[in-house]
């Protein structure tokens, strides 16, 4: 008979402090999303990773039973209709409780490319575009006569586009129209000129991220929260581009200049009046870096804010 194996990491800690987060990361698994109108389902490549706190009295946590868990829950979702990533963190979350009695806190997330599908601009060519979108979800036990569970969930996206520069474009403005005038055109003549064609700037490689946490079961529906970012640059990136296709793309992101600001208060605006039904202690996340093609840096704008500020600064703004 083979003697019981000590579980070590059950013994008393030498230094009793409490840990936050304890668990594993880099978890590579296959997770399959269904999708309705007879859509072939997506296939995820995703990286999991999955957290628990740790009391002052025990030495570590076992690692085996997070892995466990999730690998309990996926197996399942094998052989039943997924829809929503987020609720597959939410589940691992709960059974990571179920199984670390100790714990007050469970914390699961997914990170993941996803490809989106487009058609160019004028030529109708089918591409991918790649993605990411990112889902955590957080369990914390609740005591009192509402005791149980109660789940916080982040959903978020980046998604690469194109920014043009609205300052470097009015000052070739300037010179153009100076130029203009040498040549003897009008003032009236110059302007309507140089209105009716796009005029040189500097492009940037941008991405916007954005994620919003809430709470239990309200939906955030990853696909509008990429769409919001697309719409918030000055243009989309393609992968194949002919000849007409590119002069489209140019043009339209140099009729569309936007600062890394611009982008940010853009894709806010965007999320109060998409997300309309979200409560207003919701916490929005709104992120712009943009990879500057004329400097070495990398600008940066950044939001952080409940749904009810922006709801309120946007009501404020459009009464002044």
């Amino acid at each position: 008979m083979t003697p019981d194996l000590p579980d070590v990491q059950a013994y008393s800690p030498d230094i009793k402090i409490n840990l936050t987060r304890v668990g594993v990361e880099n978890v590579k698994k296959l997770v399959e999303v269904a999708r309705g109108g007879g859509k072939r389902p997506v296939v995820l490549v995703s990286d999991f990773h999955m957290f628990v706190d740790l009391p002052s009295d025990i030495k570590g946590a076992n690692m085996s039973r997070n892995l466990e868990a999730m690998y309990e829950v996926l197996d399942k979702a094998v052989n039943s209709t997924v829809y929503d990533v987020e609720d597959l963190c939410s589940e691992v979350a709960k059974r990571l409780l179920d199984r670390h009695k100790y714990a007050s806190t469970a914390e699961v997330g997914m990170k993941s490319d996803y490809m989106l599908m487009r058609k160019t601009p004028v030529m109708k060519i089918p591409c991918q575009e790649p993605a990411i979108i990112f889902v955590e979800a957080r369990a914390f036990r609740t005591s009192g006569k509402k005791s149980g569970v109660r789940i916080k969930k982040i959903l978020g996206a980046e998604i690469t586009g194109m920014t043009t520069c609205p300052c470097a474009q009015e000052l070739m403005r300037e010179k153009a129209a100076e130029e203009l005038a040498k040549m003897g055109m009008s003032k009236k003549d110059s302007n309507a000129f140089l209105d009716s064609i796009p005029l040189a700037t500097h492009n940037q490689r941008g991405r916007g991220i954005i994620s919003i946490e809430v709470e239990n079961d309200a939906k955030v529906p990853l696909e509008k929260i990429m769409r919001i970012i697309e719409k918030s640059m000055s243009a989309k990136t393609y992968e194949i581009l002919k000849r007409p296709d590119e002069a489209k793309i140019v043009e339209m992101a140099h009729r569309k200049p936007m600062f890394v600001e611009d982008c940010v208060r853009e894709m806010a605006k965007r999320v109060v009046e998409t997300f309309d039904y979200l409560p207003d202690d919701s916490i929005v996340t709104i992120t712009q870096i943009n990879e500057e093609s004329i400097h070495q840096h990398n600008a940066v704008a950044e939001r952080i804010a409940s749904l009810g500020d922006l709801r309120r600064e946007l009501m404020e703004g459009n009464t002044r």
